[in-house]
């Protein structure tokens, strides 16, 4: 793509720019995420300021109040501790052990286990794949996906992304391969589904919001049926990611996703990997509203299921309970409603940096937090069973330009957090068949 940019003009130079800055803002927080290893606090000291609601907290902040010592989930301003667990834990009482965690809902006792454990890959160059990929250093930077330490691989599927949606469109009739960046080869796919790995492709991504709106306008039926026959012709699944927040165009839409499961029809066995089809929503239920709202009712009722399952995308702060949560309960009190999706429609997104601890500490990693609700979250009106789909994280390689970012390549490879996880939950590979209910 920046060979391209850069003969085309100081307009498209200014674009190739943008993408160099960073693929995709809504899953690129403003600061790295910190990360408290609260497994490690033996006994609440207490030694931390009272609890004050004139004071803006922010994540990972400790406060003591009603004689006990909290630590901060999420910012927050005003929240009294114990009055919402989403945004503080408790530590324990002062001078005590920390408490045991929450009992599952009820009928949720026993943890179902995680079917998803996945990665967004980015590439080596900000999410474009605009260059050659040569497989031996491919798979010096991506070794720990497909081993993560013992010959198992570390994750269940990975999602190559982005594709560009005007290059899908405007593909050669015949050769998917135009549809695709340079980078993303028959090699690179063979590279991790011959280890297990399902592999998708995603089209979109923030910065190709408006290419989206412009494919679905000027012939959505003919962007669904070559987003089909690049599926076929790699062994992929396709993943929706329109990131319009004001006014999607949800016609045009509809008529990609009809054209879509006309060649390839919806297969709950999985068996068929061009059959799945997939779609990116907000980390909680108060951004993308009306693609959320259409996408809950049209497309990802278990009764009669369109696509898939959805990613509750990370935000700024990574992913959190409580986002997932709006999912699950819906959004009753906007007009019209959002109604509730089934724990089995959807994933929970987290970040994954070369810095962080989800990528090289499990024991204090977000994955290992969160793994109770995500095994165990109760059906709030959809659904029969118990259990989010599981996690997919932001991201493999190397997404953005900007300071601090530490791409998931050696020396930061990410064995000790996504490798111990897949351990830890023992994921499968290959994925199974999605529950239905």
């Amino acid at each position: 793509m920046i060979k391209r940019v850069l003969s085309l003009g100081p307009i498209l130079f200014v674009l190739g720019l943008i993408v160099l800055v960073g693929c995709s803002l809504q899953k690129e927080p403003a600061n790295p995420v910190s990360q408290t290893d609260v497994s490690k606090i033996a006994a609440a000291d207490c030694s931390h300021p009272d609890w004050d609601p004139a004071v803006s907290y922010s994540k990972n902040d400790h406060v003591t109040h009603n004689n006990h010592e909290w630590i901060a989930k999420k910012n927050n301003t005003n929240i009294e501790p114990g009055t919402n667990n989403a945004y503080w834990r408790d530590l324990g009482v002062c001078g005590g052990d920390p408490p045991p965690p929450p009992p599952p809902p009820p009928g949720c006792e026993e943890p179902t286990p995680i079917q998803i454990f996945g990665v967004w890959h980015a590439g080596d160059h900000y999410c474009d794949w605009a260059l050659p990929i040569d497989m031996n250093q491919f798979d010096s930077d991506n070794h720990w996906l497909i081993d993560r330490g013992d010959g198992r691989p570390s994750v269940n599927l990975v999602v190559l992304s982005f594709l560009q949606p005007l290059q899908v469109l405007n593909m050669s009739a015949g050769d998917p391969t135009t549809g695709v960046p340079v980078g993303m080869t028959q090699d690179v796919v063979n590279y991790f589904k011959n280890e297990g790995i399902r592999v998708m492709m995603s089209i979109g991504g923030v910065t190709y919001t408006d290419y989206w709106t412009q494919a679905l306008a000027t012939n959505a039926t003919q962007f669904g049926l070559n987003a089909a026959a690049i599926a076929s012709y790699f062994g992929v699944g396709i993943e929706i990611d329109y990131e319009e927040g004001q006014n999607p165009d949800l016609i045009g839409l509809q008529a990609f996703v009809d054209a879509y499961r006309s060649v390839h029809p919806y297969d709950a066995t999985g068996a068929n990997h061009a059959a799945r089809l997939t779609i990116d929503l907000a980390a909680g239920g108060r951004y993308l509203i009306d693609l959320n709202r259409y996408a809950t009712i049209n497309w990802l009722d278990n009764a009669n299921p369109v696509l898939d399952y959805a990613n509750a995308m990370v935000a700024r702060d990574s992913g959190d309970p409580a986002d997932w949560q709006e999912h699950v309960d819906g959004k009753p009190q906007y007009g019209p409603p959002i109604p509730p999706k089934a724990p089995n429609r959807f994933t929970g997104g987290l970040y994954l940096k070369g810095n962080l601890s989800n990528c090289t500490n499990f024991a204090s990693s977000e994955q290992n937090e969160h793994a109770d609700y995500v095994m165990n979250v109760a059906p709030n009106g959809a659904g029969t069973t118990c259990g989010m789909l599981g996690y997919m994280f932001w991201a493999a390689g190397t997404p953005s330009a900007r300071k601090n970012y530490v791409s998931t390549y050696p020396p930061n490879s990410c064995e000790g957090g996504m490798g111990v996880a897949a351990t830890t939950f023992d994921i499968p590979i290959p994925m199974p068949p999605l529950r239905q209910e």
